[in-house]
């Protein structure tokens, strides 16, 4: 009684105070842990300063000075970690957006699920931009306003709404600013919830990210079903960390992935589209596909995926295609050098709208506007309405667009295809088809020559095709009575057929140092009595159909 009279004279909360604040913060937080906030001097966590980015140390140093707290946060501490080089440097701070975007000449606010503030440094192809965001509340989804349809149905419902979610607990908006501890609680993997303060060059941890970072484990922070369903994406991300950094993935953050992968069947398709992106431009696309398989992950959720991992059965020439087309990226981004979404897909895809094309010309379709269709045809299958569809298919279409015009290469054909603007992805397309052996070796060498000979280097290859004997065409065999019986064809218009033949051949005949046999000359019939006879000679070949142009010379 006493104890409880002074501790009301100093302010100290009863027993059953503390707890009931204690468990209001809890139910806050849907029981996720706060943790404990554990400052970690450079000593212990050996982080490499060089390998910070000086627009992002910038960022940084400006917020401070201007009274507040900052830091580099996410998945750049987490490659510091590992003493790897971030992509992309993040910033987190106490100031709002509106705050952020007031210090910097070159900033915009963009977003509603979360508000950030995209601070841009250069300009053109060298520019960069730091992604600065606020400290967010952890709040429990029963605090949120929920509403029935996803971002584009129920957007006028969610108009001037910081905290929102559907029906199944995805969080649609999230925009309650709170304090530094519950920042990290919210974020998703104690590896992605460390801050760095490049000033002082302390690690800020509250979840055991150092630990789990030295011990290459991904573990969820809070219970992983929740935090799955708050966002389904999660369920990538896990993935994708465990290829790119090699990590385990803690036994209780795995075991619900499988179980909870329907819930991505919520989320839209173009942030869809951005993760499988990501999965495969990470430089450990290959890892990506196995980690994927290993989880149960690898059918039903991205079409592109499906196209390639149903269909590529091992050894088939689409497998050979597509793992030669993943370790080339692979390569390139291990470099450091561009990797274009376009060109991949493409890849990925070929063998689809090949599939489609050759039915098309079965069909009796025209070689071009069949290959056009087939195009179509995949796209809406495979890749759907999407943000950004738009570009990703004028690049895709000219890569796939180019290769039956690689088989051209006279005239003026040659000297115009290589000054396209997307020729060298469509080269290298080729190349990739060559190293699997489905186009000529020397054609795609070729061509490669071609683009970077010089004018009287490119006129001497051309030459050289123009001049390279065509190959001889087999005659006809002359048909039975009875075979010409069956079909109604006449044996006058067969017979002439079969003359044409010959004629041509005759002419075709590479010269011996005697004359040529004087070409025997017919007296022709009405047109009506020859039709039929030569529909397939259409005497357009990619190398201008000499053997139809003699046919037809009077």
């Amino acid at each position: 009684m006493i104890r409880k009279f002074i501790d009301k004279l100093l302010g100290k909360p009863a027993d059953g105070s503390a707890k009931a604040a204690k468990a209001a913060k809890a139910a806050k937080t849907g029981g996720i842990p706060l943790g404990k906030r554990t400052e970690v001097p450079e000593s212990e966590h050996g982080i490499d300063a060089s390998l910070l980015d000086e627009r992002a140390v910038r960022v940084v140093t400006t917020l401070q000075q201007a009274g507040y707290e900052a830091y580099i946060v996410g998945g750049a501490v987490r490659d510091l970690m590992v003493n790897r080089r971030p992509k992309d440097f993040d910033v987190a701070t106490n100031a709002t957006p509106e705050q952020v975007k007031g210090l910097f000449r070159r900033a915009f606010i963009i977003g509603r699920r979360f508000r950030i503030v995209h601070v841009i440094h250069g300009r053109g192809r060298d520019h960069e931009v730091i992604e600065v965001s606020t400290f967010r509340a952890y709040m429990d989804n029963s605090a949120a306003e929920q509403v029935e349809g996803n971002e584009k149905t129920s957007r006028d419902e969610m108009a001037g709404k910081s905290h929102v979610v559907d029906a199944s607990g995805r969080v649609l908006r999230d925009n309650v600013w709170g304090p530094q501890i519950e920042d990290a609680a919210r974020r998703d993997f104690t590896v992605n919830a460390m801050y760095y303060d490049p000033s002082t060059r302390i690690v800020i941890d509250y979840h055991g990210g150092i630990k789990d970072s030295q011990a290459r484990v991904l573990r969820m922070i809070g219970d992983p079903e929740t935090r799955y369903r708050e966002d389904p994406v999660r369920i990538l991300r896990v993935v994708r960390f465990a290829a790119k950094l090699g990590f385990t993935i803690e036994p209780k953050t795995q075991k619900p992935l499988k179980a909870m992968a329907a819930t991505l069947a919520n989320v839209p398709a173009s942030r869809m589209f951005d993760e499988m992106i990501k999965l495969l431009q990470t430089g450990h696309a290959l890892d990506s596909l196995a980690q994927l398989k290993a989880q149960g992950l690898d059918r039903g959720l991205f079409p592109v995926l499906d196209a390639v991992l149903t269909h590529a059965t091992a050894g088939s020439p689409r497998e050979k295609f597509v793992h030669l087309a993943l370790k080339d990226t692979d390569r390139r981004v291990a470099e450091g050098k561009a990797v274009a979404p376009s060109f991949m897909l493409a890849c990925m895809l070929w063998h689809d709208v090949q599939e489609n094309w050759t039915r098309l010309r079965d069909a009796g379709e025209h070689p071009m506007p069949a290959l056009s269709q087939a195009i179509d045809a995949v796209f809406d299958a495979r890749i759907g309405d999407i943000s950004g569809r738009g570009k990703l298919a004028t690049d895709m279409r000219e890569i796939w667009m180019m290769q039956p015009r690689f088989e051209r290469r006279t005239g003026a054909q040659a000297y115009g295809l290589v000054e396209q603007p997307r020729f060298r992805a469509g080269f290298d397309f080729l190349r990739l088809r060559a190293d699997v052996g489905e186009a000529p070796a020397d054609l795609a060498e070729w061509w490669e020559d071609f683009s970077l000979g010089n004018d009287a280097e490119r006129e001497a290859l051309v030459d050289a095709v123009r001049d390279a004997p065509r190959p001889r065409r087999s005659p006809k065999p002359r048909r039975t009575p009875a075979e010409q019986a069956e079909d109604g064809t006449p044996a006058e218009a067969s017979d002439e057929a079969g003359d044409d033949e010959s004629d041509d051949q005759e002419l075709a005949e590479p010269g011996t140092g005697d004359a040529p046999r004087k070409k025997r000359r017919r007296r022709r019939k009405p047109s009506g009595a020859r039709t039929g006879a030569r529909s397939g000679d259409t005497g357009s070949g990619p190398a201008g159909g000499g053997g139809g142009g003699a046919g037809g010379e009077a």
